[in-house]
């Protein structure tokens, strides 16, 4: 197995990495009161001693006071979180990592199994959590121009404490996601309309805010998904024409790289090519693409999530279209989370060491 192609250097503007694998954000939840711990430390530095070439974190929430529905989620914002998340880059760096902070508005969402909820209600473009479920506020012009200015301040902090890029959560029916969706946007102003580019104006509102705030030569991801948690055969678009005006603004607003989530990479997105959702972003656009969905793995990540085990898979599939550069980089989810030195064992050619994936390891910070 020829591994050449996914340990090549990558560059684009602040980000400098040695390889084309990214570790993909995983919310883990071992914050408390929003702050990273020393452990949630060791857990990154692991994963950068292990040959990661980019770390994106699990989500990270703005300030706003309904941003997220889980209290151990952690924040990126007040002094006690920013330190905490600074002794999380200064070891990433000392091992030799890149990393990004992935900034994160949560909208409305389902009450969080604990009992805990935020001090306001939750937050979205139409109060809808999913088509017919109401379990938030509508928001005002007011609250949708303090959550633009609250990401830019997240994004400028992330570049303040030496990160080496940012990405913007758009995806998987999180805020962002619910303004592109006419299923949870049922807005009659600007914020809204009858097709998905009138539906991208908050996106786009948001990517140039943290641009403004970070500058021309720092790196900007968004991570986009066609599938919704409330439908997970969905797709926002349905030909390349309706994905180009999707993606297109939110390219010229200034994203660099589109981070595109499916639940399994090797699936086509439209009939008539093979090329991926990330293989398409990066034809339509032009722009750095990163694909992910259960690469190196026997089974997809929800089933994962319900309990299900996975065993490691060949990755013939990926070096074939990383070949082809379909796409630049790949995101690699359960098998980071399970194993910290996943990345070095294949540049070791080390296979055969490779561990599966199981429900437990979403209940620890696994080290080693």
């Amino acid at each position: 197995m020829n591994t050449d192609s996914l340990f090549r250097p990558f560059s684009l503007k602040s980000l400098n990495i040695k390889n084309r694998i990214v570790m993909a954000p995983m919310t883990r939840s071992f914050s408390p009161n929003g702050t990273p711990t020393p452990d949630v430390a060791a857990y990154y530095r692991k994963r950068a001693e292990g040959e990661v070439g980019l770390i994106l974190s699990e989500g990270t929430v703005i300030d706003r006071v309904s941003s997220s529905n889980d209290a151990n989620i952690p924040h990126f914002y007040g002094e006690q979180a920013l330190a905490g998340w600074q002794n999380v880059i200064n070891g990433v760096h000392t091992a030799g990592g890149a990393m990004a902070p992935q900034i994160w508005h949560m909208g409305v969402m389902n009450n969080h199994h604990s009992g805990w909820l935020p001090a306001e209600p939750f937050e979205g473009p139409s109060g809808l959590n999913k088509p017919g479920f109401n379990n938030g506020k509508t928001m005002t012009d007011a609250d949708i121009a303090d959550t633009i200015a609250a990401f830019g301040r997240a994004a400028a902090d992330a570049k303040r404490l030496g990160f080496d890029c940012v990405e913007i959560h758009g995806a998987h029916g999180y805020l962002i996601d619910q303004f592109f969706w006419e299923g949870t946007n049922e807005r009659t102003d600007i914020y809204g309309g009858k097709t998905l580019a009138e539906r991208t104006r908050f996106a786009t509102e948001v990517i140039k805010e943290v641009r403004k705030q970070v500058g021309e030569d720092f790196a900007v991801i968004i991570r986009l998904s066609q599938w919704k948690p409330a439908d997970y055969n969905y797709k926002l678009t349905q030909t390349p024409q309706e994905m180009e005006a999707w993606l297109n603004p939110l390219a010229d607003a200034g994203a660099d790289i589109f981070h595109c989530s499916q639940r399994r990479f090797w699936e086509p997105e439209f009939e008539g090519s093979e090329l991926n959702f990330a293989g398409w972003a990066k034809k339509l656009t032009g722009k750095a693409t990163i694909s992910v969905g259960s690469v190196g793995l026997s089974g997809e990540f929800l089933a994962a999530f319900a309990g299900e085990s996975s065993e490691p898979s060949s990755l013939d599939e990926l070096l074939r279209r990383m070949d082809n550069n379909e796409f630049d980089l790949v995101a690699v989810g359960r098998p980071l989370l399970a194993d910290p030195n996943w990345v070095k064992k294949i540049h070791e050619g080390r296979t055969s060491e490779l561990k599966g994936f199981s429900k437990a390891a979403l209940t620890e910070l696994v080290v080693d």
